[in-house]
């Protein structure tokens, strides 16, 4: 299984983008899903994360602007992302766990212009 992600680009702060991440089987259903992201001489860190039945959870810095949504149909995890602001700047990946093993998306860059 293969996690493809996209919708990264260049946005004006302020700006809004969408995230999506798709895998090429059926492993976001019923399983935790997450994206995370790492910034130029970070760590990568947890961004949002959603599993079956419960709330999603979100990194403080991003609450409110944010959204982690699935569509097990489709086999697509997506991030929106408002108000964006500079420090929003890093590469994306999108993550699931499932069959007791952790599968990552290749990344994609997100830049915020001031």
């Amino acid at each position: 299984v293969q996690l493809q992600a996209s919708g990264g680009g260049l946005v004006q702060a302020g700006g809004s983008l969408r995230l999506s991440c798709a895998a090429s089987g059926n492993i976001f259903s019923g399983n935790r899903v997450a994206w995370y992201r790492q910034a130029p001489g970070k760590q990568r860190e947890l961004v949002a994360a959603m599993t079956t039945g419960g709330s999603p959870n979100y990194a403080d810095s991003v609450k409110g602007r944010f959204t982690i949504s699935r569509d097990n149909a489709k086999n697509t995890v997506y991030l929106q992302m408002n108000s964006l602001k500079p420090e929003d700047t890093a590469v994306y990946y999108c993550n699931a766990l499932a069959f007791a093993r952790s599968y990552w998306g290749q990344g994609t860059l997100v830049t915020v212009s001031s």
